[in-house]
């Protein structure tokens, strides 16, 4: 870990070594989104380096990805209940999604 970071994170640091980001593919949404939260809060503070900034940044994209990725499957996935003339459900269709 660098002394001069301001992340004091292990963690952190591990995943930043991890240049292909492989581990990006596999991560729950929530998990996900709290990472790219993270990275732009610290490049919102102008306080990393460049070299630092330019790699994190790479990182929150390929974490936006994924983030939209998962959402596209669970819009997918949601139905819309049909209802008969008696308000009574009959089935499901798949959601307009646009």
């Amino acid at each position: 870990m660098r002394p001069d970071c301001a992340c004091r994170n292990p963690v952190y640091h591990r995943a930043m070594a991890q240049k292909d980001n492989s581990d990006i593919g596999q991560m729950p949404f929530e998990r996900a989104i709290e990472e790219l939260e993270s990275i732009v809060k610290r490049l919102e503070e102008g306080k990393v380096p460049l070299e630092e900034s330019v790699a994190i940044y790479e990182r929150g994209e390929a974490l936006k990805r994924r983030c939209e990725n998962l959402l596209r499957q669970a819009e997918a996935r949601v139905e819309k209940i049909t209802l008969d003339a008696a308000g009574k459900p009959t089935g499901s269709e798949p959601l307009d999604v646009e």
